[in-house]
């Protein structure tokens, strides 16, 4: 579940059957910000609501009831048809629109060639809106799938030059830990690497990242990335050799202050970034 901002409303997108789903709830809420239920309904009554809600079944739905769809199509549009996206499901098999619960997110889904037909009911504008910002999400996603195949790609090349290269002395991330902090014991094997590398534990960069998509990893960078998975494998060694907590952060923090160094270093990394 993730969320895009348009004209100043979140929308919710969810991933189903492989493919994008936008909530139909949160973009109704631009035009009726109290009772979307009932503009989600309204455009549901049209004729030429049901005549594209059918034809995208058809092409994408080999389960699809055409019988129960022409008795919708018959009645739409006149004074005394009414239709919810619950009853449009459960009496065509449709699975273009679905329901989601949930106190956050929850509502009305439609697949995304659905959704921006609705948005574009509501406004002109709006639909414009949504799908630059949607178009926007999928870069992000596609540009994070890349980065991490490529810091897989190059990793076993620039692992030699790390643990031979010298440390010199400028761009020195992160910063080395006090002893204080190092002897902090926490519980969680994933952020004793988050505290070597990053400086933070999962809890503590939500805390100061409220507003923020995701996890702390998700905004690491090409350098971090591969650090971060040199040190996952430092530390099972680490464990292997009955090292405590206290002592493997403390290893693990001057080890990526080192690695660190070399890689901002390291031109075959600057393409890449």
């Amino acid at each position: 579940m993730k969320k895009i901002k348009t004209k100043g409303m979140e929308i919710y997108t969810y991933k189903y059957l492989e493919d994008d789903y936008i909530s139909l709830t949160d973009i109704a809420r631009y035009k009726n910000f109290h009772e979307p239920k009932d503009v989600v309904k309204n455009w549901m009554r049209n004729y030429a609501t049901i005549e594209f809600l059918g034809i995208w079944e058809f092409i994408n739905n080999p389960e699809f009831k055409g019988v129960e769809f022409d008795s919708f199509k018959k009645e739409a549009g006149s004074n005394s048809f009414t239709l919810s996206p619950q009853g449009w499901v459960e009496k065509t098999k449709a699975i273009g629109i679905i329901s989601k619960s949930g106190r956050h997110g929850g509502g009305t889904f439609a697949h995304k060639d659905i959704a921006f037909e609705f948005a574009a009911w509501i406004s002109a504008e709006f639909k414009l809106y949504l799908i630059k910002e949607f178009q926007r999400l999928k870069t992000e996603e596609n540009q994070k799938l890349s980065l991490g195949w490529d810091a897989k790609r190059v990793l076993t090349k620039i692992n030699y030059k790390i643990h031979t290269e010298s440390i010199k002395n400028h761009i020195i991330i992160p910063n080395k830990l006090s002893k204080i902090k190092a002897n902090v014991v926490y519980a969680n094997e994933a952020d004793i690497l988050n505290k070597a590398l990053f400086g933070l534990t999962a809890e503590e960069w939500r805390n100061i990242n409220k507003e923020r998509e995701g996890n702390l990893r998700d905004y690491a960078d090409i350098y971090q990335l591969v650090c971060l998975a040199n040190l996952e494998t430092l530390n099972s060694e680490f464990i292997k050799m009955g090292l405590n907590q206290a002592s493997r952060l403390v290893k693990l923090n001057e080890i990526a202050i080192s690695q660190m160094k070399s890689l901002q270093e390291n031109s075959s990394f600057r393409k890449l970034k």
